[in-house]
C-alpha cells in the first residue's frame, strides 16, 4: 500500500516532468527551423500542459479502465474550476477577458453538454448502452480543431500574449535528448500512475471511478495548479483564468476524444452528476464575472468555489461508500 503510493507520487513526478522536457525539447527544435511562436504555443506548449491527462487516459482506455478515463476528465475539469480557480481567486482577484466571458466560457459550457447528449444514449432512446463511441469522438476531435482556429485568429488580432516566456534555442543534441527522454518519462509516467492509482483503489475497497475522479484529477492538474497559482501572485489574472478554461476545453475536446477513438468509452449514468457538478461551476465562473465587480473573480467567489468543492468531495466519498455498500 505503501509502495503503491510512493510510485503513483513518483509517477505523477515523472510524467509531469516528461511533459516538460518534451515541451522544452519540441519548442526549441520548431524555433530553430522559424516555426512562429504563436503556432509553437497553441500546438507544443498546448499539448505539453494536456500531456498528463492525454497519456494516463490513453492508457486506462486501452487497458479497459474507463471509468479512470470518464473520472480523470471530469475530475480534472471540476478540480480546475472549483478548487485552482478558487485558490488562485483567494490569492489575487482574477480579472477576466472580455473574449473569456463571452466565448471560451460558454464553449466549455458546451463542451458538457455535448458530452451529456453523447453518453446519454438510453436516456434519449439512441440506443441500448450509453457509449461514448468512435465517431462522437471524432465529432469532439473536430470541434477541439475549431477552438483552436479561433484561438488562432484571436491572437492574430493582437490579443495580449506579453506575458509569455520567449522560446530558447537551445543545443541539438540537448533538443533530441530532452524529447526522447520527455516521451519516456510519459510512457512511464503514465503506466505507473494508472497501474498504482487501481492497485490503491482495490487495497483500499474503493472504485476506480472515485480514484479518478479525486487523486488522479488532481494529480493530473498539478501543472495547471502551479500555472494558475504563480501567475495570481504575479497579478497575471487573465493567464491564470485563461489557463483553467482552455485546459477544460481540452481535456473534453481533445483527451476525451482522443480516448474514446482509442476505445469506446461505456458511461455509466452517475457520472451525470459529475458533469453536471462541472458545469454548474462553469455557470457560477460566469455569473461571477455580473456581480460584485464585473468582469472579476472576487475573492468571496472565489471562496465560494473552494466551499463547493469541499462538499462536492464530501459527496463522492458518501456515494462511493452507498454504491460499495
Amino acid at each position: 500500500m505503501i509502495l503503491s503510493f510512493f510510485l503513483l507520487i513518483v509517477g505523477f513526478f515523472v510524467l509531469i516532468k516528461g511533459a516538460d522536457l518534451l515541451v522544452t525539447g519540441a519548442s526549441s527544435l520548431a524555433k530553430r527551423y522559424n516555426v512562429p511562436e504563436l503556432a509553437i504555443g497553441l500546438t507544443i506548449v498546448a499539448f505539453g500542459t494536456s500531456a498528463p491527462e492525454m497519456v494516463v487516459n490513453g492508457v486506462a482506455s486501452y487497458e479497459g479502465h474507463t471509468d479512470v478515463v470518464l473520472g480523470n476528465v471530469v475530475g480534472s475539469n471540476i478540480f480546475n474550476t472549483f478548487f485552482i480557480l478558487g485558490i488562485a481567486g483567494v490569492v489575487y482577484p482574477l480579472s477576466v477577458q472580455k473574449s473569456t466571458v463571452f466565448k471560451e466560457i460558454p464553449y466549455s459550457l458546451f463542451g458538457g453538454l455535448l458530452i451529456l447528449f453523447f453518453a446519454n444514449d438510453v436516456l434519449l432512446n439512441m440506443g441500448d448502452q450509453n457509449i461514448i463511441s468512435v465517431v462522437e469522438g471524432v465529432i469532439l476531435f473536430v470541434f477541439f480543431l475549431l477552438f483552436l482556429v479561433y484561438v488562432f485568429f484571436s491572437m492574430k488580432k493582437g490579443q495580449d500574449s506579453s506575458g509569455d516566456e520567449p522560446i530558447k534555442v537551445i543545443a541539438m543534441p540537448k533538443t533530441i535528448l530532452f524529447m526522447i527522454l520527455g516521451l519516456i518519462g510519459l510512457t512511464i509516467g503514465g503506466k505507473l500512475v494508472v497501474s498504482n492509482a487501481i492497485d490503491i483503489a482495490r487495497y483500499l475497497q474503493v472504485s476506480e471511478q472515485l480514484i479518478g475522479l479525486t487523486i488522479m484529477a488532481a494529480g493530473t492538474s498539478l501543472p495547471e495548479l502551479a500555472t494558475s497559482v504563480v501567475a495570481a501572485t504575479q497579478k497575471k489574472s487573465d493567464l491564470a483564468v485563461g489557463n483553467i478554461v482552455g485546459s477544460n476545453i481540452f481535456n473534453m475536446f481533445f483527451v476525451l476524444s482522443i480516448s474514446s477513438m482509442i476505445n469506446p468509452i461505456p458511461y455509466p449514468t452517475i457520472f451525470n452528476v459529475d458533469m453536471i457538478t462541472f458545469m454548474a461551476g462553469t455557470v457560477i465562473l460566469f455569473i461571477a464575472m455580473f456581480t460584485g465587480e464585473k468582469k472579476i473573480l472576487d475573492r468571496w467567489e472565489a471562496l465560494i468555489l473552494l466551499m463547493f468543492f469541499v462538499f462536492y468531495n464530501m459527496y463522492l466519498v458518501y456515494r462511493d461508500h452507498l454504491i460499495g455498500a
